[in-house]
């Protein structure tokens, strides 16, 4: 695993993404015409941050969470550094980011942010997304709910990027049952978008994560409502 201490630098150091290619395409009067061409790679991160690092999956699902759902646009760069700067660190660096982490981010941007123990019905009843850690294989891994339909959630995978699992699975993934939602929010939150689901096929694709090693911790917060 890459150094903990390294990704701060790193981070600096990362490249803008290019333009997406042009590809040309045959017309059917013999012309030629180039047109961009978005891979499928590249839609299933339009509305999900990728984590740069096997280890960053924390700040970049509450980047995602605030810049697709709350309509604050953050990168994963600024979130990792603020929370690692103002965190325990030596914490940090032997189990990675929790949500207290994340809900003293939050907290002096105006966002109330909290754990909650409470059953998947009552999250979608509100129409709010949030921040889960699930556990596939012996790793864990923070991802963002974003929607449910038809017996599927959706999730912003900052692995893998927009995907949806049956809620069966889902449920067999999410061992620890805690939810991390921003409430209290006055302004319009987006959840369950169309967009979201156009880049998540609804088959039983990659209902796993990658087989990466994350380490991540979270505290328990006592349950509350919505």
């Amino acid at each position: 695993m890459k150094k903990f201490l390294a990704l701060s630098a790193a981070l600096s150091g990362l490249l803008l993404a290019t333009e997406c290619p042009a590809s040309a395409i045959e017309l059917a009067v013999g012309q030629r015409a180039s047109v961009p061409v978005t891979s499928l790679k590249e839609i299933k991160f339009r509305k999900t941050t990728r984590q740069q690092f096997d280890f960053s999956c924390g700040s970049a699902a509450l980047a995602t969470l605030l810049t697709h759902h709350y309509g604050t646009p953050v990168t994963e760069k600024v979130v990792f550094e603020t929370m690692y700067a103002n965190g325990d660190q030596a914490k940090i660096r032997r189990q990675g980011f929790s949500m207290l982490d994340m809900k003293n981010f939050l907290a002096p941007r105006g966002f109330v942010g909290d754990g909650f123990q409470q059953p998947l019905d009552k999250l979608l009843d509100a129409k709010l997304p949030a921040i889960v850690l699930i556990t596939d294989r012996g790793y864990n891994h923070f991802v963002v709910i974003k929607g449910s339909e038809d017996g599927r959630i959706l999730l912003g995978d900052p692995s893998s990027g927009t995907r949806s699992v049956t809620r069966d699975r889902f449920m067999e993934l999410w061992a620890n049952k805690l939810l991390f939602v921003v409430h209290k929010f006055p302004g319009k939150v987006a959840f369950n978008a169309a967009d979201d689901w156009s880049a998540a096929p609804r088959a039983p694709l990659g209902n796993g994560i990658n087989n990466e090693q994350y380490s991540q911790s979270l505290p328990k917060f006592g349950p509350g409502d919505f």
